[in-house]
């Protein structure tokens, strides 16, 4: 059985960004939107809390493109 990491939280256009590049590179992602979740409830939460996960056997491979991904954009 595959497990999901969290490797990234940040906003929803940084996340799904960061995500198209990572399908880009043949790694899958899951995106967790608390955003939207919590809108659809009715509750309030902080803009910058959007999740993105990958599958574990691809954790290594995912976070060299976001460490490449920050540098690139001065984060």
């Amino acid at each position: 059985m595959n497990k999901h990491i969290k490797i990234f939280t940040s906003s929803s256009i940084i996340v799904n960004r960061i995500a198209s590049i990572l399908n880009q590179n043949n790694i899958q992602t899951l995106i967790k939107d608390n955003v939207e979740s919590a809108r659809l409830a009715g509750f309030g939460i902080s803009s910058n809390d959007v999740e993105l996960y990958v599958d574990n056997s691809d954790l290594e491979s995912a976070q060299k493109i976001i460490n490449e991904f920050k540098k690139e954009n001065s984060m």
